[in-house]
């Protein structure tokens, strides 16, 4: 489980998180929404330990990160806005070269299906010559190498084609279902948001996305 306690995170006197605190158990995708600037992006960051909170705690599957942060890296996946891969390599010599910086080593077959089940099977294709769905469909592959327990997206749909969004969708819900994989999912698309997520955490003074969400039945915080 991964239990956040009171976070807060500021920038000088400008306070970006105030006491936020959430749950994310095995199975589930968690939902984070807010207008531009309410905090998700930074939010990510520290859980992803790129960055550190101002104060509050933070516990994944009863480590510390404050006393812990080596160990829990090991468990995170995390999927920034910004595609990071690179476009003169292949699908294969992506996922090879990660492969060599990541924490568990799967092996070519292994490596190959990860990229199959989420319908990436443009295996020899330069990267250059993909779709924006095939090369975000990537940046998810290359997260998942060394099978992490948390795994963090920001948008990791943003700007792709509706086929694509609902493969990786389906593929989403069926990591969490059968790998029981604790997932938070950051969107702009609140139809995605409310068939995809079990929980939904808004973030922000704006309360147009609670508004919208309101009459979904899903179970939602705000912050």
């Amino acid at each position: 489980m991964l239990k956040v306690t009171s976070l807060s995170k500021a920038y000088g006197k400008k306070k970006v998180l105030d006491h936020i605190s959430f749950s994310v158990g095995p199975g589930e995708i968690i939902g984070l929404v807010g207008e531009n600037g309410a905090g998700k992006s930074t939010l990510l960051n520290i859980l992803a330990t790129l960055q550190k909170p101002t104060s509050g705690s933070i516990h994944l599957q009863e480590k510390s990160y404050q006393k812990e942060k080596p160990s829990i890296r090991k468990s995170i996946g995390y999927v920034p806005q910004d595609i990071a891969i690179w476009e003169e390599f292949t699908v294969e010599e992506n996922m090879i070269f990660f492969e060599k910086l990541a924490w568990k080593k799967r092996g070519i077959e292994a490596l190959r299906q990860l990229c199959l089940d989420m319908a990436l099977d443009k295996w020899k294709e330069p990267v250059k010559m993909l779709s924006g769905g095939m090369k975000r469909k990537l940046n998810l592959a290359i997260s998942l190498i060394h099978d992490p327990t948390l795994l963090l997206l920001d948008e990791p749909t943003v700007g792709i084609d509706l086929k694509s969004r609902k493969e990786i969708g389906v593929y989403l819900r069926k990591l969490a279902s059968s790998e029981e994989k604790m997932i938070l999912y950051t969107s702009h698309d609140m139809d995605e948001i409310i068939h995809l997520c079990d929980r939904i955490i808004c973030i922000g003074d704006d309360p147009f996305y609670k508004e919208i969400l309101i009459d979904s039945g899903k179970e939602i915080l705000t912050f």
